[in-house]
């Protein structure tokens, strides 16, 4: 993806469904997000892995990674939107899902009412990893909800690059435009 050009080095990008304002992708969105339902996470992981599989990679994914929480957003929604998504994707691949390694630091407002600038500032050093030598050389596949300015799968992979011999591919239920 084009966002990603000179910045980090991931392997595969891809996001599933279009998020346009008002539409039913941010509602749908909106409703595992915020009011609970965590089987649309499901749903859209299990239909979109199947589209996945169809794109027979040449480095297949050793795990998938969800954009973690901080602990304090945790205790406040009670999950992860992603999580779902995730494990669908996970299961789907056979692989393992992984929420240990990638770490939120710093907790911080939602990104989804603020601007580029915002988001580019305060996203950079809030994620770090937890790791063994078990991790090395692994191609881990990061999973969010939205994709607006990269910024966030940006600094998740900094911090995941960490990792000795690591390699980073991304998807997202939606992309915003």
């Amino acid at each position: 993806m084009k966002k990603f050009y000179g910045k980090i080095d991931i392997q595969f990008a891809s996001t599933f469904l279009y998020f346009n304002k008002k539409g039913m992708v941010q509602e749908l969105i909106h409703n595992l997000k915020y009011k609970g339902h965590q089987e649309i996470g499901t749903v859209l992981g299990s239909w979109y892995v199947e589209d996945l599989k169809e794109l027979q990679f040449e480095n297949p994914f050793d795990a998938v990674i969800p954009v973690p929480l901080h602990k304090r957003k945790f205790k406040e929604r009670g999950y992860n939107q992603v999580t779902t998504f995730g494990k669908a994707i996970a299961s789907g691949f056979g692989i393992p899902f992984e929420e240990n390694i990638l770490i939120r630091k710093i907790y911080s407002k939602t990104q989804s009412k603020k601007n580029l600038l915002g988001r580019s500032e305060n996203i950079e050093n809030i994620f770090d990893v937890e790791f063994t030598e078990a991790d090395y050389n692994k191609h881990f596949l990061i999973v969010d909800d939205v994709l607006t300015t990269g910024a966030t799968i940006e600094a998740c992979s900094l911090a995941l690059s960490k990792i000795p011999g690591v390699k980073i591919s991304m998807i997202c239920m939606a992309m915003a435009h």
